[in-house]
């Protein structure tokens, strides 16, 4: 049950967000062979955000709470995804795009009607 959480220091519209977590979770489910009916996807706008080697232009952070398991290469590909998306949609400069992972065991993700499970490449069949 991942949570993706972005942040970005320009205004998004309503129907942008909308499209965008549509659009993350339809690539998290891609990239990380699993459903989408369990991925959670926030979007906070017109944040305060500071990036050392920034360019002019906005600013764009993901950080991915994901089950652990799961290979380099996927966790790269998502990212890559992720953060052309935002370039695209948004005009986000390259080196102002930044992805964050965070590893949980399954059962660290929970929803109120259920418990994160372990992850394993079986899944990917």
């Amino acid at each position: 049950m991942p949570l993706l959480a972005v942040d970005a220091d320009f205004e998004i519209a309503d129907a942008d967000a909308d499209a965008l977590a549509n659009r993350l979770t339809a690539l998290y489910s891609d990239h990380m062979a699993t459903g989408t009916g369990h991925v959670a996807v926030v979007v906070r706008d017109d944040q305060h955000l500071s990036l050392g080697r920034a360019t002019d232009g906005p600013l764009f952070f993901l950080q991915a709470d994901v089950r652990e398991g799961r290979s380099f290469e996927r966790r790269r590909a998502f990212a890559l995804a992720a953060m052309d998306e935002a370039r695209d949609r948004f005009g986000v400069p390259e080196p102002n795009l930044k992805v964050a992972f965070t590893e949980h065991a399954g059962d660290d993700l929970m929803g109120y009607d259920r418990v994160g499970g372990a992850w394993s490449p079986e899944e990917e069949g």
